[in-house]
């Protein structure tokens, strides 16, 4: 691997910040959400690590109200084994005496008993408000006990600050200032299994399905789930639809029948509205369609099955994530610092303060109230705007007979190098905004292998229907570069006369856009716009944070390890020793580490010895002690040549004899297959879209003198998201980023998560909280710029 040159250390390390003598009180409170328990064991053993004392609160503020045994040390074995139980383990409740100045009374008091003045809350918008008042009113409930003569000065010398920070654990992502909130990544996880599992037998009987979903007065579940299923219609509270409606959709619904297609998917948010403020219900557009339309109609209402099951692996990281930066922050509090947020925002962790979130939430409602719904839409955030954006682009329909017009550039799409989940959602994507804009699509089978073959032909609006839900890849993929074909290739792109090219896939794609942009020098066929999407289960594509198929991989892993770890706890005393794929890239094996609770994660990146797993070896034998007798080891397949899967198995069986036993895995490629995440098919189809637009404008620009003539380092691009930002990179630039022996980026985002699971694991380990979350403002009025977005989801 090449060595970065040696730069002035800048870099705080956390080993600084000291927690003795702290302690910290966790609670989660309202509505649950799955994720929180990972929230709630990153808080904990973060805390213990830094040699806080962690208390629970049993039942959220009832709890704290209460006091007693609601109120309870934390051990580092007490959250061992939560990270896959979806709910709450230390409960919820919804608390009246805690809006009482005496519950809170209470509260303070049972706090004071145990000098407890930092507290971690995970819940909704109420849950933190309630915090934050609790807070501003800390001082006087203080004075009042030592007046009633419960505390002495002491007490309140030694208790006079306290320190809240929060998280949002709320299926509805309905707090302003988070991209996304704990619960929801897997609240749309159990809404596409149903949708997926609808559509099977809709399409059978050839019916339309009304399907609610919820989010109280937020559309995020209806609306991405919609995107990510690829519905026909949507009602969401924020973009009530146009008076005239109930033409408009069943017009749109019998339109797409007599396409041919077999069945309607409509998404309803619980608490949809038309214009005038009038709940529409799953109900009234079930008997709208019967009656305008004699379709045969079911409605389905999902009901708390959103709020249940695992935690997906998105969320399950998001609340390591958080918890941690949650304790940073605690931790770096002073007198004057305000409660804040621990949220996402792209895939930074940022620190907002708590009252700015909560008015900006509150502002949105006011903003439906008041019928203002652009401006409801526009205070949501970045995320949902660009759903809402993508979703009208895709829903725009003209009759096949009208486009493309007569001066249409043509755009080709192929997919290039292993399958991956979400591919075809971004494909589907692609093809309808390229419509959609004018162009007409081709579709190339087989990657540059049917390039050069010319197995290119038109694909039309209703050729992709249903895309999105499939796994692999539908066009066909192939690893072949096209550096040996360039005169057939180039004599295709003639022969189509094709202006446009659109490559998804991962490092061959990367690889091959690269030999054409090189190629341009000797084929003018090639001095067109040509935009890379990443997709590849391994993430090793440079330029970009997130690929497509990485999150369905990682679900795969982590559902796998799941299931392992269940076994091991049965026999006890048990190791299990599991490869995962990803090339020499670590992000599969350190990710899937990291949601599912590993011990250790052996990847190519971070060199190791024999000592190393000497260590390793040791450090499971101490933890055989403990209650928690079973291990999870990690291996990346290219992590070492002479430290196989089989020489680890072996080491540990020897080493261990006497105090465990191991057993191995190869997961192989299962890791490949599977219907696409949520977050994948989201994700596919926005940049995707996105991509098309710049195509288009791309186009637009390099059309002169009646052809497409394009040869600048900027048209030739790979679309990534960057940090907080979807970015557009000219190939030729990302060269100079990129390890092309083992194929993977110079410097990759993902090894800062690396410290936080050894801390997780119980390694003494040094953490860079440079990169944490700086307290910010929640941004209002935004730049309008057309070439950076957020990424989820």
């Amino acid at each position: 691997m090449a060595v970065a040159p040696k730069r002035q250390d800048t870099r705080k390390f956390f080993e600084n910040l000291s927690g003795e003598g702290k302690s910290i009180a966790v609670l989660t409170s309202g509505g649950d959400a799955q994720g929180m328990n990972g929230a709630v064991r990153a808080v904990v053993r973060m805390g213990i690590y830094v040699g806080a004392k962690v208390y629970f609160i049993h039942e959220g503020y009832q709890g704290m109200v209460d006091g007693g045994d609601n109120i309870q040390e934390a051990t580092w074995e007490s959250v061992s084994s939560m990270l896959q139980v979806g709910g709450t383990v230390i409960g919820s409740a919804r608390c009246k005496d805690f809006r009482t100045r005496e519950g809170r009374l209470k509260a303070a008091h049972n706090l004071v008993k145990l000098n407890i003045t930092n507290m971690c809350v995970i819940g909704g918008d109420g849950s933190l408000t309630g915090a934050n008042l609790f807070r501003e009113e800390w001082s006087s409930l203080l004075d009042e006990l030592l007046q009633q003569g419960l505390i002495d000065n002491e007490a309140v010398v030694s208790n006079s600050v306290l320190h809240i920070v929060g998280m949002v654990g709320s299926i509805d992502n309905d707090f302003c200032g988070t991209d996304m909130t704990i619960g929801t990544d897997s609240a749309l996880h159990r809404i596409i299994e149903v949708v997926d599992a609808i559509m099977t037998t809709a399409q059978s009987h050839q019916r339309t399905f009304v399907l609610e979903v919820m989010g109280r007065h937020c559309g995020y579940l209806a609306l991405v789930s919609a995107l990510a299923c690829g519905a026909d219609w949507v009602f969401i509270p924020e973009m009530p639809p146009e008076d005239g409606w109930e033409d408009n959709m069943c017009h749109k619904l019998s339109e797409s029948r007599s396409r041919g297609s077999r069945l309607n998917i409509i998404i309803v948010s619980e608490g949809a509205i038309d214009r005038q403020g009038r709940a529409v219900t799953s109900d009234c557009i079930k008997d709208l369609v019967v009656s305008r339309l004699g379709f045969d109609t079911r409605v389905t209402i999902l009901g708390h099955v959103q709020r249940g099951g695992t935690p997906s692996a998105f969320d399950r990281i998001l609340a390591s994530r958080m918890g941690v930066e949650a304790v940073l922050a605690l931790l770096e509090a002073s007198a004057t610092t305000p409660a804040c947020v621990v949220s996402l925002v792209g895939n930074q962790a940022v620190r907002l303060p708590l009252m700015e979130c909560v008015q900006m939430t509150q502002e949105v409602q006011k903003a439906m109230d008041e019928k203002k719904f652009d401006e409801a839409v526009r205070l949501r955030g970045r995320s949902f705007e660009h759903n809402l954006a993508t979703y009208r682009l895709l829903s725009y329909h003209k009759a096949d007979g009208e486009l493309p017009h007569q001066n249409a550039f043509n755009v080709a799409v192929l997919n290039v190098g292993a399958p991956a989940a979400g591919m075809n959602g971004a494909v589907r994507s692609a093809v309808r905004v390229g419509i959609a804009e004018g162009h007409r699509v081709f579709a190339v089978s087989d990657g540059f292998e049917g390039f050069y073959k010319g197995q290119i032909k038109e694909i039309k609006w209703g050729d992709v229907g249903g895309w999105t839900g499939q796994g692999g890849s539908l066009l066909g993929t192939k690893r072949t570069l096209p550096g040996k074909h360039l005169d057939k290739i180039a004599e295709q792109m003639r022969i189509h006369n094709i202006n446009a090219l659109l490559v998804i896939g991962g490092f061959e794609a990367f690889e091959s856009l690269l030999q054409l942009y090189e190629a341009r020098d000797h084929h003018e066929e090639f001095c067109v716009p040509m935009c890379m999407l990443p997709a590849t289960i391994s993430n090793n594509v440079p330029g970009t944070d997130l690929s497509i198929g990485a999150d369905t991989s990682i679900n795969a892993i982590v559902e796998t390890c799941d299931r392992i770890k269940q076994s091991a706890s049965g026999t006890k005393r048990r190791v299990f020793i599991i490869e995962t794929m990803g090339g020499y890239c670590g992000y599969l094996a350190t990710v899937g580490g990291l949601a599912a609770g590993a011990d250790t994660v052996y990847i190519y990146e971070e060199p190791f010895d024999i000592r190393d797993l000497q260590a390793n070896v040791e450090h499971l034998t101490q933890k055989m002690k403990t209650s928690v007798q079973r291990g999870l080891v990690l291996r990346n397949e290219n992590c070492n040549d002479n430290f196989t899967a089989d020489f680890i198995y072996q080491l540990y069986s020897e080493e261990g004899r006497g105090v465990f036993d191991c057993r191995k895995n190869i997961l192989g490629h299962m890791q490949q297959g599977g219907a696409p995440s949520p977050f994948d098919r989201n994700f596919g189809t926005k940049i995707a879209a996105k991509a098309m637009q710049w195509i288009t404008r791309t186009l637009k620009d390099s059309y002169k003198g009646g052809r497409v003539f394009a040869n600048s380092d900027d048209t030739a691009c790979l679309l990534g998201m960057r940090r907080r930002a979807m970015v557009f990179q000219p190939v030729s630039q990302l060269r100079d980023e990129t390890d092309f022996v083992h194929r993977i980026p110079k410097e990759q985002w993902w090894l800062k998560l690396r410290p936080l699971m050894k801390i997780l694991a119980k390694y003494k380990t040094s953490y860079d909280v440079s990169d944490s979350g700086q307290l910010e403002h929640v941004t209002r009025i935004r730049p309008k710029d057309s070439h950076t977005t957020s990424h989820h989801i």
